[in-house]
């Protein structure tokens, strides 16, 4: 693994590598996008298990305000998950020269790739979301005002801020806060699924806490080519880490088909 710093109009962002030196091999690297209380550090083993299964170089990153990188300058705007693909994600793609990609998103970072592979839909080669929100549900706001309750026990807020530092209270905010904000409810990813191209393969867990699947349905139900959705059975809102073995081998089967098609589309 390789570290770097990209330097940003709001501030540093950090980023990971995995196979960095495999860069020029042909193959697009497969970019990582977190969750809301995500950073680097919690894909744990994944990105490297998964850049060695598949060949791909793998870069991961913190979003501004996550993680490493620089706090975020001021409060997250509601239209944070559709400024990623124009900001951050941006960034990164042009730091490290990067044509075409693959783009993998856990919960709101799925989103975050379905807007970043519809804004590049010439350039994004085969999307995963992995118990993406597709849109506002009882469930997800359900099981954020719990999760909201257990932030409450200092123990909760200290594991938090061994990832995020003195960020932690933000980055727990601009979670809760944005998605239980009643002007948020209307929110989806249609729109941007329209202009997905590219083939998409949707995982999610059959017990997920924060999403049912709608989500994966409403994902491929837009999807071209040779998309499919695969509910885990077992698996609550993290499958990278309840199931890694099996996404890792859904990853695997699923991208040399989708990349064969993509070249034709």
């Amino acid at each position: 693994m390789q570290d770097f710093w990209i330097n940003t109009n709001q501030g540093k962002i950090y980023a990971a590598c995995w196979g960095y030196t495999e860069l020029a091999n042909g193959k697009p690297p497969i970019i990582l996008i977190h969750d809301s209380l995500g950073c680097v550090a919690l894909w744990r083993d994944f990105p490297a298990l998964l850049s060695s299964r598949t060949g791909h170089v793998v870069i991961a990153y913190d979003r501004l305000g996550f993680g490493k990188s620089d706090p975020y300058p001021g409060l997250l705007p509601q239209s944070f998950i559709s400024d990623e693909a124009i900001g951050t994600f941006d960034n990164v793609r042009s730091f490290f020269e990067i044509e075409n990609f693959v783009l993998l998103g856990h919960s709101v970072g799925g989103g975050m790739s379905v807007l970043s592979a519809g804004h590049y839909p010439n350039e994004c080669v085969a999307l995963i979301t992995e118990s993406a929100q597709s849109f506002v549900e009882d469930r997800t706001l359900q099981g954020i005002r719990r999760a909201k309750q257990m932030f409450t026990s200092n123990r909760e807020l200290r594991r938090l801020e061994k990832y995020h530092g003195s960020k932690a209270t933000w980055v727990l905010s601009a979670w809760v806060d944005t998605w239980l904000s009643d002007s948020f409810i209307s929110w989806n990813l249609d729109s941007a699924l329209s202009r997905v191209k590219c083939p998409t393969l949707a995982l999610h867990g059959e017990n997920d806490e924060y999403g049912s699947d709608q989500h994966p349905k409403r994902i491929v139900s837009f999807s071209q080519g040779c998309s499919k959705m695969i509910i885990i059975p077992d698996c609550g809102h993290v499958p990278h880490r309840e199931h890694r073995d099996f996404v890792l081998c859904a990853i695997e089967e699923f991208l040399p088909k989708a990349l064969k098609l993509s070249y034709y589309l």
